[in-house]
């Protein structure tokens, strides 16, 4: 489903919060991002609500403004190009570090987020995100369409409660990594820091492994989540399904599931942002004398389209409102017809004597 913000809440300027100007390289406005988000991060302001909401506005705005696409559709359009994209912001403070984790790197996310600690297995912990892709036809983006889509992930084994070890035993330090989790390499005059590969990482290792998931601590499964997906929905849109994502560990929350949505490519029909294209072919009187042609759309019926005389090859046809639905706005987009005369490459000989005569009336006007 959409996530739809707060009615008549209108947002900052995203240059604005991050204090750069629009011309601002990307390299400035992530400095200016890290610094916004030292400042406010909700574990160096506990409780403070102002300053969790200051962190995920300069989250948002460093999420558009990195990425060219929506930076692009923002600088042209505003909020508004955002909302055509279905872009809906970054989500809760889980989110943030989960997606910007990949852009900064591990050094900067764990000296920011977190204070630099490596959660305990024993703590909460947030499931993943999950993202797939589903195939929908031009008619189901119209009217809109719910999908059972099939994921496949690991999940928390239940026989352990995702601690990987058996019951009734602990877990101990790694004797490699000394419980730190991290091994350092020297290469050189460089100290190289990796994850411990006897414990992956986790800084403990179990003393007995859970049989069902072979002290693993998760194993995969199979589920069918129905998402559905407005009218008007286009390609390339991702939406944000809350809480469908991987589940947590140790009573953590679910994560996300992210849906990004592919259009079928259709055999008469085109689709250029929320109108609806159709080429269609009248033969030459009927482009010269007009005439009414019923057409099929796309749920299955046909709809009949008016060519007035004197209509030109590449001219076109518009019916109001017959396009797709407008996302977070109103209205709906044009069913555009394209109209091709098509000229006759054989004749008999009596239709050439009267186009020969016809050819004659219009030179003189008759």
């Amino acid at each position: 489903m959409l996530r739809v913000g707060p009615l008549f809440m209108a947002k900052r300027d995203y240059y604005e919060v991050l204090s750069v100007e629009r011309t601002a390289t990307i390299d400035v406005i992530k400095k200016s991002y890290k610094a916004l988000a030292l400042k406010h991060h909700p574990d160096r302001n506990p409780g403070d609500a102002a300053a969790e909401e200051a962190f995920k506005e300069a989250s948002e705005a460093f999420q558009v403004l990195n990425d060219p696409n929506k930076r692009a559709a923002y600088d042209r359009y505003g909020h508004a190009g955002l909302d055509a994209q279905g872009y809906h912001g970054v989500g809760d403070v889980g989110d943030i570090f989960s997606q910007f984790r990949d852009i900064f790197g591990q050094d900067f996310f764990g000296d920011v987020f977190g204070g630099g600690r490596r959660p305990r297995r024993d703590q909460p912990q947030r499931g993943g995100d999950l993202r797939v892709a589903v195939s929908i036809t031009l008619a189901e983006a119209l009217e809109g369409v719910k999908k059972d889509i099939e994921i496949e992930h690991p999940s928390p084994c239940e026989t352990c409660d995702g601690s990987g070890a058996a019951a009734g035993t602990t877990r101990q330090n790694c004797s490699m990594c000394g419980g730190r989790g991290q091994v350092a390499q020297s290469r050189g005059m460089f100290v190289m820091s990796s994850p411990c590969p006897q414990c992956r990482g986790e800084g403990s290792v179990v003393t007995k492994p859970c049989e069902s998931c072979a002290g693993r601590g998760e194993v995969n499964v199979r589920r069918t989540v129905n998402v559905p997906l407005p009218a008007g929905i286009d390609d390339g849109q991702t939406l944000r399904v809350p809480g469908k994502g991987q589940p947590g560990t140790r009573g953590g929350p679910t994560g996300h599931l992210y849906v990004t949505v592919q259009l079928e490519p259709h055999d008469r029909y085109q689709r250029e942002g929320e109108h609806l294209i159709y080429e269609m072919h009248v033969s030459f009187p009927d482009a010269a004398l007009g005439t009414e042609v019923t057409i099929p759309t796309l749920d299955g019926k046909t709809t009949k389209v008016k060519v007035p005389a004197g209509l030109q090859p590449g001219d076109h046809v518009v019916l109001a409102g017959s396009g797709f639905p407008r996302l977070q706005g109103r209205g709906r987009g044009d069913l555009v017809v394209i109209v091709h005369v098509d000229i006759p490459k054989k004749l008999s000989s009596k239709a050439k004597k009267l186009l020969a005569e016809l050819r004659e009336m219009i030179a003189k006007g008759e």
